[in-house]
């Protein structure tokens, strides 16, 4: 049973409603992480702003999920982890690249150096040393690239909390979690 109860659709008024309805739209139905969000309007309107931004930038949506999936294992998040490799396997990810994910690993050697900067980011808790700034630049990443990736942690982090805060149910094919939280 969730900490933090999703809102109700039909109980949503005004810019809530409208953005639910959106949501809706766009993929069929309301997951659970963004009815529980519906219950701050700011919160969700700053969860799909941040979402909007992101998806405007640099990094493809694969990249973007093997991200969430990097970052989803490293803070333990187990819906996160459940649907973003769901989403990962719809934007064309094969079961080995979502896997590899999860340890920060690639084939493409840049989709290998964002997932690794990612899970570094949050595993230091955002004080990356000079060592750490090097080797995202030995590996490739520009500067750009660098802030990207820390956007892209801050919003997947905020994704992670709400849900182990929350306690969110899991709407999507489970996928367990390999390591304590």
């Amino acid at each position: 049973m969730p900490n933090i109860k999703p809102l109700d659709p039909a109980q949503a008024t005004g810019d809530t409603a409208k953005a639910l309805d959106s949501v809706k739209a766009k993929l069929g139905a309301i997951p659970n992480l963004i009815a529980t969000i519906a219950q701050a309007p700011a919160a969700l309107q700053f969860y799909l702003k941040a979402n909007e931004g992101v998806a405007a930038g640099r990094f493809t949506a694969k990249q973007r999920e093997l991200i969430a999936i990097g970052v989803a294992d490293a803070n333990a998040c187990a819906y996160c982890l459940s649907a973003h490799t769901a989403i990962g396997g719809m934007v064309g990810l094969q079961p080995t690249d979502l896997e590899a994910a999860r340890d920060g690993h690639a084939a493409n050697p840049r989709d290998a150096a964002l997932i690794t900067l990612a899970r570094r980011i949050v595993l230091a808790r955002g004080h990356l040393d000079a060592a750490d700034l090097t080797r995202a630049r030995n590996d490739g990443l520009s500067d750009a690239d660098i802030l990207e990736t820390i956007a892209l942690v801050a919003l997947n982090v905020f994704t992670n909390y709400v849900n182990h805060i929350a306690g969110t149910e899991i709407d999507f094919p489970p996928v367990a979690l390999r390591k304590a939280a």
